[in-house]
């Protein structure tokens, strides 16, 4: 198991950990999301057993202590797992989540009461600015929301373009839908795809230029197409790619 930091958009780093898995032929990566800024956001805590490479590898961007938001997509163990652990670090820092994550969820689970954000509604963190984008069920998750960083064009995207392997560059221009899909055929995430298609739309509309990936390698280029792509993809029926 390795973890690895690397600036894939100004001040906008990807801490992946490379994990083997046996049902994954070829590992899987576990990404987190550091935003270093004036009140720096963590996106995805990670799971709770990798905490400790997590926290070790933040250290070598800025102070754990410093983290003001810890934003995840929707609860799960590998998006906030860890959430009460880095909270219990980080005196000033409040879980980020939707309205309805933190009404359903993280107002019960966490050490300290979250901030919940409602759809388009903007955070300034100081050099960055980021608005919540509501995405119930995308791919899965009721409470499921993406946070765009519009100062630089970009998306933190969750379980979006889930990639297998472990082994892969931290950020690429080349290819990521078709490992995605290769990986959709054998275990289809996808909650609701009539409303995955709608919700890509709309977040095609941003026109990204980085999409930031929580599994496998983020992505620099046209993200607007590769998300229309991905929604023309998801109209064949599960399964058939």
């Amino acid at each position: 198991m390795t973890t690895r930091v690397d600036e894939i958009a100004d001040g906008i780093f990807r801490i992946s950990t490379s994990v083997p898995i046996p049902a994954i032929p070829g590992g899987f990566t576990f990404n987190q999301i550091l935003v270093r800024d004036e009140a720096p956001l963590l996106f995805h805590t990670g799971l709770r057993s990798l905490f400790e490479a997590t926290r070790t590898a933040i250290e070598r961007v800025l102070p754990v202590a410093s983290l003001r938001y810890l934003g995840y997509s929707h609860v799960e163990a590998d998006e906030c797992g860890a959430m009460n652990d880095f909270l219990a670090l980080a005196p000033a820092a409040v879980p980020l989540c939707s309205q309805v994550s933190a009404l359903v969820s993280m107002g019960d689970m966490a050490d300290r009461p979250p901030r919940a954000l409602g759809d388009g509604e903007e955070l300034d963190l100081g050099r960055h600015r980021i608005q919540w984008v509501d995405t119930p069920h995308v791919p899965h998750g009721w409470d499921a929301g993406l946070i765009w960083v519009s100062t630089v064009r970009t998306l933190l995207c969750g379980d979006l373009f889930t990639q297998p392997g472990a082994e892969l560059p931290p950020i690429t221009e080349g290819d990521i839908l078709g490992p995605s899909e290769a990986m959709l055929a054998g275990m289809d995430y996808y909650a609701c795809r009539d409303k995955a298609r709608a919700t890509l739309a709309r977040l095609a509309e941003l026109r990204p230029h980085t999409l930031a990936t929580m599994h496998g390698s983020s992505f620099r280029g046209d993200g607007a197409s590769l998300l229309k792509a991905l929604s023309v993809t998801l109209a064949a029926p599960a399964g058939v790619h």
